[in-house]
């Protein structure tokens, strides 16, 4: 197996260095999606106990966190981000008693657990809510955001104002028995939480304590930065005038009350020394992330931007096309590696997750020929960067988008159902666009990513003995666990070889400064990462063919070596004569002024 030879940089870091570090600035987190993970008693859903099953596959790649996608009760119209019990177990999934045995089990193994905490919203199934919609002198009417609403012309109420839904349509829907219509920014069994209401912040603290105690080590906080919204809610620019709903995003992403909801969650956070991630849409000011961040900020470890991730958003929005260059993947990486490391923040290093489609498909290439190297750098990309890395069930095995023979029947995501719906009865005829809209699903539905996990060649991937409920990919005989943990050149192996790399150095690669190489180049991607005790340059093609680089005088001046490549065959003698040829998606890393051994 490739090892990496921990050289001299043990206790090397500057005082400041010193100051920063956490053990959750230094974990991998391997994300699990339980319906789509493991099947345990042949219902077709997965569950905590194949969780628990599976738990040294994980701990073996060399991931030290473990996030569960939320398991709490839920009717499940958005897979389980609809809660309607934070205290007990979603019944599919198992049992509280099933989630003590997990925590218990990942805690053996010297690993951590952070749940999915979802507060901006809850399900409208929720006792909370059935009380709020029960009267509107019910104490808990004011847990909820409601709204009288507008009169039209022609007398029918209207809602109080054009903000436009995530899930499509207006973000309000109209209670008939009250006369008031209540807030939904996503679905409308999905009513929005009233965090102006001091009880509400004190029930969500009351859930927090209660899993922490219960040895959960920490939270993924869904769309945490939409709980505070602007009072007067007014109407938001007309950005679309083709639709009467509008992007109102600038009225309730980061609201005016936000970083004193978030000290009051990281007060209680700070008490347990626990783990903590934003998700935080919509967010592209720097400064902003910061003040969530920032080491004396006391509230969130680290949040999720989604820059990257909406590269390729056209400008009707996510599932219409946008082409996009290098570049300008080059400045938002470099961009937020630089601020966040001069400015004593810190970065989340994703790509991948159960709402974002497989990289290999989008960043890289899903053809048989391809995959693997593509696979392969950018694991090597996104693994030398500064931040805390997120790695998602399958990602480690280079799994695709679904097959392109898809029809929208095989879908199950509420996002695309609800889209494909609103297309086909605005414009019932329109074939052309019902098939761009099929293609953009297939490249950037969240269903990509929630086919079940592929673990050996068995019928349904090994997942399950039963249909499972949602189609498994037709490659799994190919593309399975089984077949790469026994081959050492697999994807995930080489996974596994970067997390190795990181745990040996990581004042280079996790705390050390950022530097973009050969900006103007349209092809390579190289940055490196310098600390006291050495640097590392790390050069990746984001291009499915050779490419030439004429290396910059001094770049590989002092003496080093390749420590990390997905090319057989490279090492630092073949990068003496410049011009250089980067095959296909080649990816290695150079690393200098400390003792190393080649992986």
């Amino acid at each position: 197996m490739p090892s990496v030879k921990p050289g001299t940089i043990s206790g090397s870091s500057s005082p400041a260095q010193k100051s920063m570090k956490r053990w959750w600035k230094e974990s991998t987190v391997y994300q699990v999606y339980p319906a789509s993970f493991k099947d345990s008693d042949d219902d077709g859903i997965g569950d905590l106990q194949g969780v628990i099953s599976k738990l040294d596959y994980i701990k073996s790649l060399g991931a030290n966190v473990v996030w569960l996608n939320p398991v709490f009760c839920s009717p499940q119209v958005d897979m389980g981000y609809d809660i309607s019990d934070y205290y007990n177990i979603y019944r599919p999934y198992g049992t509280v008693n099933d989630l003590d045995q997990l925590i218990a089990a990942i805690h053996e193994r010297g690993m951590k657990l952070v749940l999915d905490l979802v507060v901006n919203h809850t399900s409208d199934q929720h006792r909370w809510f059935q009380e709020a919609r029960s009267s509107k002198a019910n104490p808990y009417r004011d847990w909820y955001i409601w709204k009288k609403p507008v009169f039209g012309k022609d007398g029918k109420p209207q809602p109080p104002n054009n903000w436009k839904s995530y899930f499509g349509g207006s973000v309000w829907e109209y209670d008939e028995p009250s006369g008031e219509y209540y807030l939904h920014l996503f679905a409308k069994e999905q009513p929005d939480l009233n965090w102006e209401n001091p009880y509400v912040r004190a029930a969500v603290h009351d859930i927090i304590r209660y899993w922490l105690t219960k040895g959960a080590d920490g939270f993924r906080m869904d769309a945490i930065n939409l709980i505070s919204k602007d009072q007067d809610y007014p109407n938001a620019e007309v950005t679309n005038p083709d639709s009467p709903w509008q992007d109102g995003t600038k009225h309730f992403a980061c609201g005016p009350r936000l970083h004193e909801y978030l000290q009051g969650l990281g007060k209680i956070l700070k008490q347990y020394d626990a783990f903590s991630v934003g998700e935080m849409p919509e967010v592209y000011d720097l400064n902003e992330m910061l003040r969530s961040v920032g080491e004396d900020r006391n509230e969130l470890s680290m949040v999720f931007h989604f820059e990257t991730v909406s590269l390729d958003h056209g400008p009707g929005g996510k599932f219409t096309s946008r082409k996009w260059d290098l570049q300008e993947l080059k400045t938002i990486v470099s961009r937020w590696q630089t601020f966040m490391h001069e400015n004593n923040g810190w970065n989340t290093l994703y790509l991948e997750n159960h709402d974002q489609p497989r990289i290999v498909s989008r960043f890289g290439s899903d053809e048989p020929e391809l995959r693997v190297p593509s696979a392969k750098m950018l694991a090597t990309f996104l693994g030398c960067q500064s931040g805390t890395l997120f790695i998602y069930q399958g990602q480690e095995l280079g799994m695709p988008n679904v097959p392109k023979h898809w029809g929208i029947d095989q879908y199950r995501d509420i996002e695309t159902l609800n889209h494909w719906n609103e297309v086909t009865t605005n414009d019932p005829q329109n074939t052309p666009l019902h098939e761009t809209c099929l293609a953009e699903y297939r490249l950037k539905s969240r269903d990509n990513a929630r086919t079940p996990m592929q673990w050996d060649d068995s019928p349904n991937a090994g997942f399950s003995s039963v249909r499972p409920w949602l189609p498994v990919h037709d490659d799994y005989q190919s593309l399975n666990a089984v077949l790469q943990v026994n081959d050492k050149e697999s994807v995930y192996h080489y996974w596994a070889s970067v997390l190795r790399l990181r745990k040996a150095y990581p004042d280079i690669l996790i705390y050390g400064s950022f530097e973009l190489l050969s900006p103007e180049h349209p092809d390579l991607f190289i940055y490196s990462r310098t600390a006291s005790s050495g640097r590392a340059i790390i050069v990746t093609n984001f291009r499915p063919h050779d490419v030439s680089w004429s290396i910059p005088e001094k770049t590989f001046s002092s003496q080093g070596d390749i420590v990390l490549s997905n090319y057989p065959g490279r090492t630092t003698y073949t990068l003496s004569e410049p011009p250089v040829t980067i095959k296909p998606f080649e990816a290695f890393v150079w690393l200098s002024g400390t003792e190393t051994s080649r992986l």
